[in-house]
């Protein structure tokens, strides 16, 4: 496995203050006291305890039949009685004991009152009537009922800022104008991106120039790169430098299941830019609500064009000297609607693409403030090994190796903690506990050899920085290749050279063991992908010829599945790339495995060194090389 490719590079507040006196800041809600909280639920006990806590505490009377009650009353066994209006009787036998009957309405009772009479039962006659406990106690559950659908009401209506009414609200974080911190020094690099956005810092301070001079300030600027370069922290500079208020909210808010909400939230968001110019409106991943319209819904009816439609239109509505510049940041660009392009909406595109090497040094600088580098760590040097990171990636990069310096006891990161991070964050984690068997550990140590053997003899190739056999992540062994300068075009010879050692690996096993293994499989996958390029989008080859079949379009986030199905020419076209597409591949394999041939002695020594020392930097292969030919005779090669 080779070093990174760079043909395919990674595209990697303070309390709030009112607003303007005109129109006070909207205020959400305080969030309800803790007691009312448990309200419900102490009102919820109360009830069960009312209605339940009455029939526990009280001596529950036995049922008798009433021809008991006859019969007991005939013997002579019941003491006293009372009966109410509606025929129950609660009564006490002569033994103390209580008891309850019915007495039916159908039957003439004119024998048992002589009976109460002739064995002298005390008889007691009562009325019922309705209390106002009992009526509480019936209703008392649905008033609680009622309660809770109220008090949830209530809630909804504080989470929704206002009710009903607040759920179309833009949910867009405001940040007045003392707020900001951030400026055009907090970013390092991107001098052409800072120059491109200062104008509209100018028009937010002075637009008394533009329209003495009849110009009109830039409506909206969109910002397009890979994601993690910054689009977002250069969005919060310009606010910052101009000193306005500064509304931002992301693409996916405006977007909800109901019908009508989306576009309603575009007016309010547009509404409370007006109230507050001059400001700035920044929509963040504008492609979620900006992307193309068509495709399977026809007539534009759907929530999501709705709210573009409404977008559109707030971008044609306001005027251009009120002050409001819109600025969107996205990283799919090739996705966005051509209407939201035009000039007029959106008037400027900005591209803020992957940074060089200097603007990596100087990303660097940035995040290594607040730690403590040690006197070996060059940050020009990590830069240089950094080609394709992004401002998110050089972060993380500098993390981690802070993160390697306190696992290890220390307060210093040194030059090894950032290898390490960066091994880490190409690669994975390193698998001290996947032992190789040894015969497997002298296959990878041919197989890095071959590729660091090859980096030095191809004259085109990066030169190789270190050679390891150490696994790390899904890789058993790796040769790192550093770039000697940033590079931004890549001739034909770059390429063939690029392909010849990406197939050094196989080349070598073939060379001294006559056969290949699986351990390839990444590196022809590589190639693979390389060959494809050359042939079908770079012209680099005579049978095709100069036809270039790419998207045309900046692809940050990769192609999608139907841009790989969808393809410009024939079959038999197809079929010839893939022809090809197979002689570059034999043709760089061929190379390879001639050029170890004739350098053996090489191969086998490095390949020593290798499993003696497991890790060896490009000093060693250079070494190895120059020991060889001085043992042959041959001129030697000066070192890059």
């Amino acid at each position: 496995m080779v070093g990174r490719v760079l043909l395919d590079r990674r595209h990697r507040t303070s309390p709030a203050k009112p607003g303007p006196p005109d129109e006070p800041p909207r205020r959400v809600p305080p969030p309800p006291p803790r007691w009312q909280r448990w309200l419900v639920p102490l009102l919820l006990l109360a009830t069960v305890l009312l209605l339940w806590l009455p029939g526990l505490v009280s001596t529950k009377a036995s049922s008798v039949p009433y021809s008991e009650f006859v019969t007991k009353v005939d013997a002579g066994d019941v003491k006293s009685v009372t009966i109410n209006d509606k025929g129950a009787v609660d009564g006490t036998y002569t033994d103390g004991s209580d008891f309850t009957t019915q007495v039916p309405t159908a039957i003439d009772t004119a024998g048992l009152n002589a009976g109460l009479e002739a064995h002298k039962v005390e008889v007691t006659a009562t009325q019922s009537s309705t209390s106002f406990v009992s009526v509480l106690l019936g209703w008392l559950p649905l008033i609680l009922i009622v309660g809770l659908f109220v008090w949830m009401g209530r809630q909804a209506q504080r989470s929704l800022a206002g009710g009903l009414g607040g759920f179309g609200r833009a949910r867009a974080q405001i940040i007045e104008a003392e707020r900001p911190t951030t400026r055009f020094t907090d970013v390092a690099g991107y001098e052409g991106v800072k120059q491109e956005v200062s104008e509209v810092v100018d028009f937010l301070r002075d637009p008394e120039r533009y329209r003495a001079a009849g110009a009109k300030g830039p409506r909206g600027v969109i910002m397009v790169g890979p994601p993690g370069t910054g689009k977002t922290l250069l969005a919060r500079a310009v606010a910052g430098e101009a000193a306005v208020p500064f509304l931002s909210i992301t693409g996916s808010a405006f977007i909800e299941m109901f019908v009508g909400v989306g576009a309603s939230r575009v007016r309010d968001l547009f509404d409370d830019a007006r109230k507050r110019a001059p400001s700035i409106v920044f929509i963040d991943e504008l492609d979620a609500v900006g992307s193309r319209r068509g495709g399977a819904v026809i007539g534009g009816n759907d929530e999501r064009e709705q709210t573009l439609n409404q977008l559109l239109a707030e971008l044609d509505g306001f005027d251009p000297n009120v002050g409001i510049v819109v600025l969107g940041a996205t990283n799919r660009p090739e996705a966005l609607d051509p209407a939201l392009l035009r000039p007029g909406r959106f008037d400027r595109q900005v591209t803020v693409p992957l940074p060089n090497q200097a603007e990596r040094e100087a990303i660097l600088t940035v995040h290594a403030l607040g730690k403590r580098p040690g006197d070996d760590v060059e940050l020009g040097r990590v830069a240089r090994g950094t080609p394709g990171f992004s401002g998110a990636d050089l972060a993380n990069l500098v993390n981690e190796a802070a993160i390697n310096a306190v696992r290890d006891g220390r307060t210093t990161i040194t030059a090894a903690d950032l290898d390490t991070a960066r091994d880490r964050t190409l690669l994975g984690r390193r698998e001290t506990s996947n032992a190789l068997l040894p015969d497997e550990r002298r296959a990878v140590a041919v197989h890095e050899s071959g590729h660091a053997l090859l980096a030095a003899l191809c004259e085109h190739a990066d030169p190789v920085a270190k050679v390891t056999i150490l696994p790390s992540g899904m890789a058993l062994g790796v040769t790192e290749q550093l770039p000697e300068a940033e590079r931004h075009l890549y001739s034909e010879d770059y390429l063939l050279d690029l392909l010849t050692v990406r197939l050094g690996g196989r080349a070598a096993e073939l060379v001294v063991f006559g056969q290949g293994s699986t351990g390839a499989a990444n590196d022809l996958a590589g190639a693979t992908q390389i060959a494809v390029r050359m042939v079908r989008e770079f012209g680099l080859s005579s049978r095709v010829g100069p036809v270039g079949y790419g998207t045309g379009q900046p692809q940050y986030l990769g192609e999608s599945p139907d841009d790989l199905l969808r393809k410009p020419y024939s079959e038999q076209t197809q079929r010839l790339i893939d022809q090809e597409v197979a002689r570059l591949l034999t043709d760089a394999e061929h190379r390879a495995v001639d050029l170890l041939r004739l350098h053996r002695g090489a191969l086998d020594r490095l390949a020593a060194r290798l499993q003696e020392l497991e890790t060896v930097d490009g000093a060693v292969v250079e070494g190895v090389l120059r020991d060889e030919r001085l043992a042959s005779g041959t001129p030697v090669r000066r070192p890059r």
